[in-house]
């Protein structure tokens, strides 16, 4: 998976994390309303953090496992850790200062850095990020034709501006995000499980500020043109 892929994936699953624990409705004629507290929810949720396990299937290749921790707070603010075999942080690193997104793969030593709304420039993700985003405007919302068999409530979400497109399942008890399911316009699909969410807890400033590994090459994202 590319870096920008990881990085877009896992903005998304930030939006549908700070969006996802008001769905306690599966009637599609109550999809409005359910939206409607989809969106008050996500506007009141500052930070969380949370364990989390990746699947990744890519159209026609090998599939790949991951687990992790993620961290997130307003306006901006991310950071995903991702565990190597020993359950040591010792894989790719995605850190969002609010301005700048650092992505850290230690195999190549090397720190790819993007300005947050550059990353996002096509999509609805990064206003999510920066804690102006709206459901309703920026999404498309549909229930499952047919729901996975998981006991889960199941919600789809499509950025308006944008192919790719996500199921999101939460607890029908404590209506927390329980899983993921992302599907880009390539058909590669990814998989997320989460568990251990905590909401509005402090997350220590330095969480969100990446410091490069010693003789680590840093490689800025080429800019836009500007015509």
């Amino acid at each position: 998976m590319s870096r920008k892929k990881s990085i877009a994936v896992a903005a998304i699953a930030l939006v549908a994390i700070a969006s996802a624990s008001q769905a306690a409705s599966t009637s599609s004629p109550q999809l409005k309303s359910l939206l409607d507290r989809l969106q008050k929810h996500y506007q009141q949720t500052k930070s969380f953090s949370a364990k989390f396990s990746e699947e990744i299937s890519p159209e026609g290749g090998a599939k790949r496992d991951r687990t992790g921790t993620v961290y997130y707070r307003k306006p901006g603010q991310m950071r995903w850790e991702f565990e190597g075999e020993d359950h040591q942080t010792d894989q790719e690193t995605i850190v969002s200062d609010g301005k700048l997104i650092y992505d850290y793969q230690p195999d190549l030593n090397q720190v790819v850095e993007t300005p947050l709304e550059q990353a996002f420039k096509s999509s609805s993700t990064a206003a999510f990020l920066l804690g102006i985003g709206d459901v309703q405007r920026d999404f498309d919302a549909s229930m499952p034709v047919t729901p996975p068999s998981d006991g889960l409530t199941h919600v789809v979400l499509t950025p308006k501006k944008g192919n790719d497109s996500f199921d999101m399942g939460v607890d029908p008890k404590t209506l927390d995000l329980r899983a993921l399911r992302l599907t880009d316009a390539l058909g590669d699909v990814t998989n997320l499980a989460f568990s251990d969410l905590r909401r509005d807890t402090p997350l220590d400033d330095k969480l969100f500020t990446f410091t490069p590994p010693a003789g680590a090459d840093i490689v800025k994202a080429p800019q836009p043109n500007s015509h």
